[in-house]
């Protein structure tokens, strides 16, 4: 794999804008573009797009000497150039990006950078873009120091994991419907909307990147239903376009829920437990509230 990752997706940025634009016209033409299409999202997606580089680049500046040590000291395979290291690596690295979501949905700390991502009520393909700048900082480029102990340099993980979220930018989208016996193996446009649902029937499915073969195995997959049609979005609505505000605010909460809850372990549950603690906390506490006062007037911080 010797060519570099971060050229190829510049020269793809125009078709990724292209394909933007098409999806755009194409709602256009069917009279739905004003419910998948807005300026305030999209500008606020494109804000989000580039917090989010920025933050990466200099996260790859910290990161790349920690893979380069991991596989100059400890890697426990030296792979020589060929289709074989590349499947390996591919699904190596596509297993641990399942591992990443699964997480980024079950554990607070990883939520409170991911649901940047999920918090527009709308989806169409420049949604892809939205991206959290925290990745860094809740520990994304952990995930991927296993690839460098089973031998791949950081040239070829940067690479990969450039490659794994391309791929990624066309299943954000309403426009493609169902692809028959693809779905068995890949991800794809359906199985992705049911991801970014908030339907409870969706909530914590499909967690692929490229290969949807995780979810089935690990009983995380769930089929698009045409009698439950996605609803896009977070359970508490952000009702904002601020990029700060969308990047910030699960951060916020979390930190003032680790400060005001009671003992240790309840502390720790704010930050590393479920993201849906903090709702039975909340409830737990408006509860209380009301049995000692006679009246709901609880409200979160």
């Amino acid at each position: 794999m010797q060519f570099d990752a971060e050229l190829l997706l510049l020269a793809m940025a125009p078709l990724f804008l292209a394909c933007i634009g098409w999806e755009a016209w194409h709602f256009a033409r069917t009279r739905k573009a004003d419910r998948l299409y807005s300026w305030p999202d999209t500008l606020c997606n494109a804000a989000l797009a580039l917090m989010h580089q920025g933050a990466d680049k200099l996260a790859w500046l910290a990161v790349v000497p920690v893979y380069a040590y991991v596989y100059a000291h400890f890697r426990l395979v030296t792979w020589h150039a060929g289709w074989l290291s590349f499947v390996v690596l591919f699904l190596a690295q596509d297993l641990l990006y399942y591992v990443f979501h699964r997480c980024s949905h079950r554990i607070r700390w990883f939520w409170a950078a991911h649901v940047v991502h999920h918090s527009s009520e709308r989806l169409n393909l420049s949604t892809a873009f939205r991206q959290s700048l925290m990745y860094p900082i809740a520990g994304m480029w952990a995930f991927w120091t296993p690839l460098a102990l089973l031998g791949f340099p950081p040239t070829q993980i940067i690479a990969i994991v450039l490659i794994n979220l391309a791929f990624q930018f066309f299943v954000h989208t309403q426009a493609i419907g169902r692809l028959g016996w693809l779905e068995y193996v890949f991800n794809t446009p359906s199985i992705h909307r049911c991801h970014h649902a908030r339907n409870p029937r969706y909530i914590d499915c499909n967690f692929a990147g490229v290969l949807v073969i995780w979810d089935r195995m690990f009983g995380t997959y769930v089929a698009e239903d045409a009698n439950d049609a996605p609803q896009y979005g977070i359970v508490e609505p952000l009702h904002t376009y601020n990029p700060v505000t969308a990047t910030f605010h699960e951060w916020r909460s979390m930190l003032a829920d680790a400060m005001h809850a009671p003992g240790v372990v309840a502390k720790l549950r704010a930050i590393f437990g479920p993201p849906e603690w903090a709702t039975a906390y909340h409830a737990a506490r408006a509860a209380q509230y009301t049995s000692h006062h006679g009246h709901a007037a609880y409200t979160r911080r």
